[in-house]
């Protein structure tokens, strides 16, 4: 019987490749660690509770994570002299990217409950998800598969290159997701997470704001009036990415691109195709589509390229590789 067991497993691992068999599996510290999905949503809450910004900051966390070096962690390492550039610091992360101090803190309590037991890089995960929770008001439950390892190896360099860059066109920005075993639906589906968290002027000025420009002349205005014509590092206001339910995980992002009232390229290219229009509709107008749909995505990119065995560990701290493995992490 368990050899007719592990045949099947084998079957079903040919049939859906790589992705569906990374040793995930939802409770996955069910005995090792039972409460630390509790453990790690109870510190969550406490930030999002205070800043909603925070939620949506643990939410693109974990996007950046999953498309450098897959969902491992190597989003969180910090910079060390043997690698001055990790991937925190590349410039789609870096200075906007937010929400570690979360991460230290649920790590933190983690280990006191369960020392060496839980990755780094399924903390992000349960973070992401838990953020998800309390930005949709508790509409989008997500069960989140756990048993990543943690990578070794963080580098800006592999940011820029995997990251789908803001200016985007659909046919880019669905190439660069395929590269991930994700498809144009998962693409349109997770690009809906631009409903909450806010962007720095200099992402969108002046390109979007030139003309001729698809834009929403009204909202236009209204960007023009809170972001300087020429950002620098010294004057660079960030304003929210939604302005009609700025801290609400909902549907609202596809009536914005819809009204043509969305603040990046890659936002508006999503009208541009017949396919990833038809998508948008969908999503706008389907009560519940987009939430149901959403969890699904978010599953599935919390796969990608997980590592396992000798290839990762459990760090100690989420911001160094454990000192066992001093040449690793470059």
């Amino acid at each position: 019987m368990a050899a007719a067991l592990r045949l099947a497993v084998a079957a079903t691992c040919a049939l859906f490749l790589a992705t569906a068999c990374q040793g995930l599996q939802v409770g996955y510290y069910k005995k090792s660690c039972p409460r630390v999905e509790h453990i790690v949503r109870a510190e969550v809450k406490k930030f999002v509770y205070k800043n909603a910004g925070v939620g949506a900051g643990l939410i693109r966390m974990f996007f950046h994570d999953c498309f450098v070096q897959g969902c491992d962690g190597s989003v969180l390492l910090d910079p060390t002299p043997a690698n001055p550039q990790p991937e925190k610091l590349s410039p789609p992360s870096f200075p906007s990217l937010r929400g570690f101090e979360v991460i230290d803190a649920a790590k933190d309590a983690v280990e006191k409950a369960c020392p060496g037991t839980v990755s780094c890089a399924d903390i992000v995960a349960f973070a992401a998800r838990d953020a998800a929770y309390f930005l949709s008001r508790f509409y989008v439950k997500i069960d989140m598969p756990a048993g990543r390892l943690d990578g070794r190896v963080s580098r800006a360099s592999e940011a820029l290159a995997n990251l789908p860059p803001l200016v985007f066109n659909v046919t880019d920005l669905v190439g660069r997701f395929a590269a991930k075993g994700l498809d144009a639906e998962d693409m349109v589906v997770l690009s809906g997470a631009h409903t909450v968290g806010r962007a720095h002027c200099s992402s969108f000025v002046p390109d979007r704001l030139a003309a001729p420009s698809d834009i929403y002349a009204g909202f236009a205005s209204v960007l023009r009036r809170r972001c300087p014509a020429n950002p620098t590092p010294g004057n660079d206001p960030a304003v929210n990415q939604d302005l009609v339910t700025p801290y609400a995980l909902d549907n609202q992002y596809y009536k914005n691109v819809l009204a043509h009232k969305v603040l990046f390229t890659s936002d508006a290219a999503l009208l541009t195709a017949p396919a990833t229009a038809r998508m948008v509709r969908d999503n706008a107008y389907i009560p519940g589509w987009w939430e149901d749909k959403f969890k699904a995505a978010f599953v599935k990119m919390s796969r990608v390229e997980v590592k396992t065995g000798k290839q990762g560990e459990i760090r100690k701290n989420c911001r160094v590789i454990n000192h066992d493995h001093p040449h690793r992490h470059y």
